[in-house]
């Protein structure tokens, strides 16, 4: 009996052996995790709701907020634009090998794929070691990405990312053989599995590899749906307008003077905050019930360290309704909250970010939650957030920061 016993503890504990090296294999933890994920993310909003952020507490009357360019803040001197080449009608990059996503992980296989183009081997796991070492980390933000095509392609390459791009601008790019990394809303597949009151909104990358202004679309590689799909021209614009029509281009730094001349002025980071602001005031000036417009608005006010104004600016964006998700992946409403001390309300809005995401896997949300606290005065419960915040993103810099009062040696996004 005892001996039949002592080999049944062997034979289990020779399959969690098994089983805990099967489960190094990426694509195994991959599918196990993305169940993991299933079902934790549906009991947390089932016992915590996902609902609408309420309504915030105007620091300015809604009614009479008419936002004008900030005086304080110049515009930068422009050099005259040249005069540009005629676009062609259509264009067609030869398309990088296609690799489905991990969870969470648009941003690295859309950055893969892109490096690929310019003859960099790198997987998507090579990329989420440096900049997201954490599987449950949901969000990487453009800077992230930059960082890594910078520092790891070893100088070979430049990268650069704006706002305020057009339709155009993709054209002039695309037929220059510069593929167009672009942020845009999204929605997650739908299912069961999202939990009650889950609106779907979701932010995701997508590389632009060509257009055809004969059918009107431009061609997409997709990491989560698939190669080589057409998106509508007036579709993609209003998908791309939630992140100020953020784009990101990768060149050899011997044609950066060529990309300087497609971008023009927008070139300059400065001049472009400011365009993105006069296209955000003429959309609100348009239509008043824009809540990505006065949300793009707020944006480009906290840039310029208008956070009175900026905070207004996202009142009048939650007041008419925002995606559940929005602060998951933009975070200027945390600077100009803080620095326009609306404390209280920034609490709300980070603790909205983070909560219904299992395990909190929000740094940002975090950090700002930790800087909400120590206003209050509650040094310890700060701590404890930007620790957190750490152990969601290793070397997160503004963390350390946080905690310490100063930058670490080398540090990175």
């Amino acid at each position: 009996m005892i001996k039949h016993a002592r080999t049944i503890l062997i034979g289990i504990a020779g399959l969690l052996v098994i089983s805990g090296l099967v489960y190094q294999i990426p694509a195994v933890q991959s599918r196990l995790q993305w169940r993991f994920e299933v079902w934790s993310t549906y009991i947390q909003n089932a016992i915590e709701p996902v609902g609408k952020m309420p309504t915030p507490v105007p620091s300015t009357p809604f009614a009479t907020f008419t936002p004008n360019p900030p005086t304080s803040t110049p515009l930068a001197s422009q050099s005259p634009t040249p005069t540009l080449s005629p676009i062609p009608a259509q264009v067609s990059l030869p398309p990088p090998k296609w690799v489905h996503q991990l969870d969470n992980n648009c941003g690295p296989d859309t950055l893969a794929m892109t490096l690929s183009m310019f003859g960099w081997n790198v997987d998507q796991l090579d990329i989420d070691n440096i900049i997201k070492p954490v599987v449950d980390d949901r969000n990487v933000n453009p800077d992230e990405l930059q960082y890594y095509v910078l520092k790891y392609t070893k100088g070979t390459l430049g990268a650069q990312y704006r706002v305020a791009g057009d339709l155009d601008l993709i054209k002039r790019l695309l037929a220059a053989n510069y593929p167009v990394i672009i942020e845009e809303q999204s929605k997650v597949d739908p299912g069961w599995q999202n939990g009650p009151n889950d609106d779907m909104w979701d932010a995701h990358y997508l590389l632009l590899t060509g257009y055809d202004d004969q059918s009107g679309d431009v061609v997409v590689q997709d990491s989560n749906h698939g190669p080589n799909l057409k998106i509508p021209y007036d579709k993609l614009m209003a998908d791309w307008k939630p992140f100020n029509y953020l784009y990101m281009v990768i060149y050899l730094p011997q044609h950066e003077d060529e990309v300087k001349s497609i971008l023009g002025a927008n070139w300059d980071p400065h001049q472009n905050r400011q365009n993105a602001m006069a296209i955000a005031q003429a959309d609100v000036a348009a239509n008043p019930n824009d809540a990505f417009g006065w949300f793009n608005l707020g944006s480009s006010l906290s840039i310029f360290e208008h956070y009175n104004e900026a905070a207004a600016a996202f009142d009048n964006a939650y007041k008419i309704g925002l995606p559940q998700r929005m602060t998951r992946y933009q975070f200027f409403p945390f600077y100009a909250y803080f620095n326009a001390d609306r404390i209280d309300y920034l609490l709300t809005l980070t603790e909205n970010t983070y909560k219904p995401i299992p395990g909190n896997y929000s740094e940002e949300a975090l950090l700002w939650h930790g800087y909400a606290l120590q206003r209050k005065g509650d040094y310890n419960g700060a701590l404890a957030d930007w620790n957190k915040a750490l152990k969601v993103h290793p070397n997160f810099c503004d963390a350390e920061f946080a905690i310490n009062n100063s930058f670490p040696p080398n540090c990175s996004p």
